[in-house]
């Protein structure tokens, strides 16, 4: 059996980007986390401390989110590296971030990277 928590649409607002006024003036992001786990026993025994906490999740990209960096690639690695050391039971894990509008010369509604592993 398989089983998976995802966290999903993560909405931050945040100040990364290589541009000296995305670091003033910031931008929009939603961050999607998906952990793949064992959460046998905690389906059995309704015992949140045998399974991935999500609000513990959540915490963990809203810190490094605020932590500005000049690229989301960069924030993305700190983000998984941190769920990945930090929680256990975590086999498998993947971290979406999408930048809402980014500012490039073009009509694009956003850019993302993920990270897998």
């Amino acid at each position: 059996m398989k089983h998976k928590i995802e966290v999903n649409g993560i909405k931050l607002y945040a100040f990364h980007g290589c541009l000296e006024e995305e670091a003033r003036i910031g931008g929009h992001y939603v961050v999607d986390v998906t952990i793949s786990t064992d959460f046998s026993l905690a389906a059995e025994t309704d015992d949140l401390s045998k399974t991935v906490d999500y609000v513990a999740v959540n915490a963990i990209v809203k810190e490094e989110m605020a932590i500005r960096s000049k690229l989301i690639e960069h924030v993305g690695q700190r983000i998984f590296s941190r769920i990945k050391n930090e929680m256990k039971g975590v086999s498998e894990l993947s971290v979406k971030i999408t930048k809402i509008s980014p500012p490039i010369n073009g009509d694009v509604s956003n850019v993302a990277i993920l990270i897998e592993g």
